[in-house]
């Protein structure tokens, strides 16, 4: 084993100086096996362009369907099963799709998103929108095609069609020209095996974490409400107004102008885009300087911060010393409440707060409304069993999706070997 590592390493090394190992090649889209081709993606096949589908013909059942814009936001390299489904009259409108399809997103706004393609692998009825460009292959797997052409070895030909402009489209006679590696339908046959074991893996760690999800936004529904009750606790919940969990604050943004202000910064200065599904937040993207700070609204560390505006409810914990700006409520908890427990109340109750918000174009709830609002709570001592048994739910969930990631990174590193010969099977 230890000699294979050794060879594969030293194979990996040669290639990455632009060096040859034997039986591979040089070529247009890098160092291939010797028994590889390179061709257009023309060569491989044909295409058809999507059409129809708005968002209104959008249904929750129905025949399968997929606008581009979906391909950015909801599918990653395969697609077996939909999100969104049309009606027959709908479908009669539309171009249907066929099982090792490709399927292209015909515009971007980033050199990123240029060309991102998912292979669809389902065996249902289903059908493309419009600004969807589809490649229907000859006789090459469409799976192992779909990992190619949005690795390296082919993003790097479709980032140059792209260049130069903001909003890019990119049309089927550009996608012809792009080359890419060929090799036996045996071969492909393999690797789309080995990367399917590792999708069904990472699928099953996704299932796993939505399951955990839901789990603990049930136990959070019962037990930072009091429907049920830990063991040793039984004292009366009391009716509590907001502003008597501790001092309110609502944030502030110094100047921009005055570069003293940010320049060099240390301590976050925290936005709605800043709180993010974690409990804590000491990351942010833009941090201020100590006169900053002064200047600013400062806020301790443990500060939870509630945005009271367009996604109202998100909050947070700072974990350091920090400001916020004015679109967030900032709750600085008193001895006799748990920063913890409101974190997890306040999550749970998102709803209820936004149903004091104001009717305008965007949602807003006031300071005045905020720190008014009523809650049931209980002894600081239960707030803080309360929010230990959610803490040891998140940390379940924590290493879960920590373990998903370290899957992903492996199966990228397994892409970069097999897409490019460097391992055969």
């Amino acid at each position: 084993m230890k000699r294979l590592n050794d060879e594969l390493k030293k194979k990996i090394d040669m290639i990455n100086r632009g060096e040859v190992p034997k039986g591979y090649k040089k070529t247009k889209v890098g160092i291939i096996p010797e028994d590889w081709e390179v061709k257009k993606l023309g060569e491989l096949g044909e295409f058809f362009r999507g059409k129809g589908i708005a968002k209104s013909q959008k249904r929750d059942e129905g025949i399968g369907c997929i606008t581009y814009g979906e391909i950015y936001t909801n599918y990653n390299f395969i697609v077996k099963k939909f999100k969104s489904y049309i009606d027959k009259k709908a479908a009669q409108n539309s171009t249907a799709i066929k099982k090792n399809d490709i399927l292209f997103a015909g515009s971007g706004e980033t050199l990123e998103e240029i060309g991102k393609c998912i292979a669809y692998l389902g065996e249902e009825e289903a059908y493309a929108g419009g600004d969807i460009i589809i490649f229907r292959p000859y006789d090459i797997d469409g799976e192992v095609l779909g990992y190619l052409l949005n690795y390296d070895i082919v993003n790097r030909q479709k980032y140059k069609l792209g260049q130069g402009y903001s909003v890019v489209h990119i049309y089927a006679k550009e996608l012809e020209t792009l080359l890419i590696p060929n090799f036996r339908k045996s071969e492909q046959e393999k690797i789309a095996q080995i990367l399917s074991t590792w999708n069904k893996a990472i699928e099953l760690k996704e299932k796993l974490i939505e399951e955990k999800k839901k789990q603990k936004r049930g136990l959070m529904q019962k037990i930072s409400t009091g429907k049920i009750r830990l063991p040793g606790f039984n004292g009366e919940w009391k009716k509590v107004k907001l502003k008597n969990t501790g001092v309110i604050v609502t944030g502030t943004t110094p100047s921009t102008k005055i570069k003293e202000y940010y320049e060099n910064g240390v301590y976050p200065w925290v936005t709605p885009t800043d709180i993010t599904e974690k409990k804590y937040i000491s990351k942010t993207e833009r941090y201020l300087t100590y006169k900053g700070l002064k200047v600013g609204r400062f806020l301790p560390a443990g500060s939870l911060l509630v945005t009271c505006i367009a996604s109202i409810g998100k909050n947070a914990i700072l974990t350091t010393d920090g400001s916020c700006n004015q679109q967030i409520n900032a709750i600085l908890p008193s001895k006799n409440h748990s920063n913890e427990f409101l974190y997890y109340l306040i999550s749970y109750r998102v709803d209820y707060i936004k149903s004091y918000a104001g009717t305008s174009a965007t949602q807003i709830i006031n300071k005045s409304t905020f720190e008014n609002l009523k809650f049931f709570i209980p002894s600081l001592p239960e707030q803080k069993a309360i929010a230990k048994v959610l803490s040891t739910a998140d940390r379940e969930i924590d290493l879960l999706t920590q373990e998903l990631e370290q899957l992903k990174l492996q199966k990228k590193g397994l892409m970069q070997l097999l897409l490019t010969g460097i391992v055969r099977v």
